[in-house]
């Protein structure tokens, strides 16, 4: 990596000479207000001081992200990826440009989705985290909007027109029963196109495995074209995998710096030995995306792993680990940390529209968990514009929770119901092998819209089984 001394940047802005110490907080002070970063005490201290610096990292040349590293190269794992993973020739038709510049060229059409696939690698997680604090909330949907990222494992998630459902059936103890009903529910809803996937209450691999055989049987009985993954810890699936239990896809949490990841008990070697162990058994049909991330923005600083660089960049950082192994999906759980993090409505809604906005830009298949917590200002009606905007926005995928309340991780999320409303509003498809699946079941009519079926349908034999 290339070395340069120290910058301060500085500009004149409303008489008042403003000065930023380094790029770091440079970043941080031009980031839409959240309290997390006040929390952190990285913010700016006034609206001020936030213009101010949104004008001076307008000007920073987006080359310089590629010298001054915002977290030391010799210190964190994530900044050697960026760095060391760097495609200078998809990086050369923006490489004069500023970050203000960039953000006007994107809202070009100029800037194509072949374009912008062809860009995603020669960008790093600084640059787009820097634009996007550039960005009112129409600028993110619409960029956003013409980045497509398909992927493929046992159906094709992501294409034009499209929006994929996990289907989530958390149970406060694990019990099969109430797993499967939740997932009888979710089907008949026209919800599991991105994954049938579970987040154990329980971390002892034969429950884990016992799990997973019951989500194998389900979707091969059905001939169901979908995935499963039960949300575990990455080294408990590879557990699994080594006493041949059937595993889809391997899932972590992952975030965007050495230390938080550390904190997770993961490194970047323990997650490609997850998706080697899931890729050996050759268990997708249309595809080999094998691997489920998600994140989140505050994770950084929940772990003490953030060394001052704000909520928002940090996240962006963790989609370069997305990156790196190819996933089926990622998904942000904009909401679930808590309202330290992201306080109230406003502040989950332009984090959602951020988050997905820096994955897709960076080539991430991204998803959002559009949640909140029960002591956030936040209710369902915040959730309904943000799932309205992300719809708008191209997002790959939703989460479908029975009532939109998970019974086991105690958070508000989307429902079975929700996925129906924003398909009717923007004409949005399923992934199309599942589309056919479920008009081959009765369960849709040629036009994607759910039929009516009596208690004599096929699928409620899931019941009887478990």
């Amino acid at each position: 990596m290339k070395r340069r001394r120290r910058v301060t940047y500085r500009i004149i802005a409303g008489g008042t000479l403003w000065a930023f110490a380094d790029l770091k907080q440079l970043m941080a002070k031009a980031t839409p207000l959240r309290s997390g970063d006040v929390l952190a005490g990285v913010a700016a201290s006034s609206a001020e001081e936030s213009v101010a610096a949104r004008m001076c990292l307008a000007d920073v040349p987006l080359k310089q992200f590629l010298t001054e590293a915002l977290i030391p190269y010799e210190a964190d794992d994530v900044t050697r990826l960026i760095m060391d993973s760097h495609d200078a020739t998809a990086f050369r038709p923006v490489a004069h440009m500023t970050v203000g510049q960039f953000r006007d060229w994107l809202l070009t059409p100029v800037a194509s989705p072949a374009v912008l696939s062809a860009l995603s690698r020669g960008l790093t997680p600084e640059m787009v985290a820097a634009v996007s604090k550039l960005m009112r909330n129409q600028d993110l949907i619409l960029v956003a909007r013409k980045c497509r990222v398909v992927t493929r494992f046992r159906n094709t998630i992501g294409l034009a027109g499209t929006m994929a459902v996990r289907l989530q059936p958390n149970h406060p103890y694990d019990d099969k029963r109430g797993i499967a009903a939740s997932i009888v529910d979710g089907l008949l809803y026209g919800c599991g196109d991105a994954v049938i996937g579970i987040n154990p209450a329980s971390d002892n691999i034969a429950v884990l495995s016992d799990l997973n055989h019951m989500l194998d049987e389900i979707v091969h009985r059905y001939d169901i074209p979908t995935q499963t993954c039960i949300l575990t810890h990455v080294t408990s699936s590879i557990g699994m995998i080594e006493r041949g239990v059937p595993v889809d896809l391997v899932f972590q949490s992952v975030a965007g710096t050495q230390k938080t990841n550390q904190s997770f008990g993961v490194t970047l070697d323990v997650l490609r030995e997850g998706r080697d162990a899931a890729l050996s058994l050759k268990r997708g049909t249309v595809g080999e995306n094998v691997m489920y991330f998600e994140t989140g923005q505050g994770s950084a600083l929940s772990a003490g792993g953030h060394h001052g660089v704000d909520q928002q960049t940090c996240e962006a950082r963790a989609y370069a680990v997305c990156r790196a192994f190819d996933p089926l999906i990622v998904n942000t759980v904009v909401g679930f940390i808590g309202p330290e993090y992201l306080a109230d409505g406003k502040q989950i809604v332009r984090a959602g529209l951020e988050d997905h906005f820096c994955g897709k830009l960076l080539g991430v298949p991204m998803g959002c968990d559009i949640c909140y917590t029960n002591h956030a200002e936040a209710d369902q009606d915040d959730m309904d514009v943000l799932l309205t905007l992300l719809g708008a926005a191209g997002v790959n995928f939703v989460i479908g929770v029975p009532g939109a309340d998970d019974i086991m991780l105690n958070y508000q999320s989307t429902s079975f119901h929700d996925q129906l409303y924003i398909r009717e509003v923007l004409g949005l498809k399923r992934a199309p092998e599942f589309e056919a699946w479920l008009q081959r079941m009765g369960l849709t009519d040629a036009a994607g819209q759910l039929t009516h079926h009596g208690l004599d349908h096929p699928l409620l034999t899931i019941l009887e089984a478990s």
